[in-house]
């Protein structure tokens, strides 16, 4: 076997994923991994499309987005192309990321705002009535 070429269990342990993640990945037409009978067999492109795609995850990018920027690199071995569009992609990313994140910033300080208003609520009930 040659020495970049990694099996289904080695690329797992490597890239922290399961065999089943790989196989979706593969039905995706996101790898390509070689057969050899009921193996498959990883080679370096694949490794480094493995690498990209959970790097694609990690940033919030759709599966048809990761395709669509590894089919570039495909076709346009200057990587000018795929750099274009993956950073007009993660702009956009970042913009939903960040709105995501002022909403929820929002979110939490009502919710701190109406915890805060139960208490003191509770806090009423609680106390012992004065004699009238």
């Amino acid at each position: 076997m040659e020495e970049d070429v990694r099996t289904i269990r080695q690329m797992c342990a490597e890239f922290g994923v399961t065999p089943r993640t790989l196989r979706f990945y593969e039905t995706k037409e996101l790898l390509f991994p070689r057969r050899d009978g009921q193996h498959r067999l990883y080679a370096r492109r694949d490794q480094a499309r493995l690498k990209l795609i959970l790097r694609g995850k990690r940033f919030g990018f759709s599966l048809e987005e990761i395709r669509q920027l590894l089919n570039m690199y495909d076709r346009d071995d200057s990587e000018l192309l795929q750099l274009r569009k993956t950073y007009e992609i993660a702009c956009a990313r970042l913009a939903d990321m960040e709105r995501q994140r002022d909403e929820l910033t929002e979110a939490i300080l009502d919710l701190k705002q109406e915890l805060a208003w139960g208490e003191a609520i509770l806090q009423n009930a609680d106390r012992p009535k004065a004699a009238e």
